[in-house]
């Protein structure tokens, strides 16, 4: 069993485009999608056509759940520029969406845990805005049953590339974000995430005779491009974290 993982896409289809040459390059024929596709001020028609294409298994993430249940005047900026950008039946694709699934038999898939949408799995953000790698006692404290059952645990969220292994035997990954490489968040404390490379991260899981190989692929795209379609809303913020991984 081969297949790719993608994750936090957020409106950018230009890295998009990359990731989808890079897997098809690679002969994968199966790829897992873990949400937060099309939230960003970037191209959200764009990254919808190439998914929906594909037919992927995807899990909802918290922004994906934005779109559909937040009224338009109240999201956020990176929301609202990519719902007036989606048309009606991008949006039923992310209805359509469960917070969780499992595939391929033994994998579990959601978008940051298993019963919260918004939480961390693999970091933990301090009081004094720092972050540290969670413990495994606090990974295994976010399993719910399906997932303590599940060989390989997938997530994302938090947009930076992580493996752990749990007391089980069994892998969880993240795959880092597809499309946003840095970002600043408000809770639970004022922080930032950021990878220190502009390049689209994904990750590919292989089962072999001993385990299962995880490699993560560090993909160059034109990010100055998608730098200038954040500044073109007005999102210096987003270009600059696009440009180089920093913030």
């Amino acid at each position: 069993m081969r297949f790719a993982v993608i994750a936090d896409v957020h409106g950018n289809a230009l890295a998009l485009k990359a990731v989808l040459a890079d897997i098809d390059h690679r002969a994968i024929a199966h790829v897992v999608n873990l949400g937060d596709v099309f939230s960003g001020p970037l191209d959200a028609r764009s990254t919808a056509e190439l998914l929906m294409s594909r037919d992927w298994p995807t899990v909802r993430g918290n922004h994906d759940r934005y779109l559909i249940e937040q009224n338009p005047a109240d999201m956020g900026p990176s929301d609202r520029v990519a719902y007036d950008q989606l048309r009606p039946e991008h949006l039923d694709w992310l209805r359509s969406l469960p917070a969780t699934r499992t595939v391929y038999d033994d994998v579990y898939a959601c978008h940051a845990t298993p019963r919260d949408d918004t939480r961390y799995w693999m970091e933990r953000v301090m009081a004094d805005s720092t972050i540290r790698q969670a413990t495994l006692a606090e990974i295994e404290a976010e399993l719910d049953h399906e997932a303590a059952h599940a060989n390989i645990i997938l997530c994302g969220h938090t947009h930076i590339p992580r493996v752990a292994r749990l007391s089980s035997g069994a892998l969880l990954i993240n795959p880092g974000s597809a499309g946003c490489p840095a970002y600043d968040d408000t809770e639970p404390v004022p922080h930032i995430m950021q990878t220190g490379t502009p390049n689209a991260s994904y990750a590919i899981v292989e089962k072999q005779e001993v385990g299962w190989d995880v490699s993560f692929r560090s993909v160059p795209y034109d990010h100055n491009a998608a730098a200038s379609q954040a500044r073109a809303q007005g999102r210096d913020d987003w270009a600059r974290g696009l440009e180089n991984g920093w913030l």
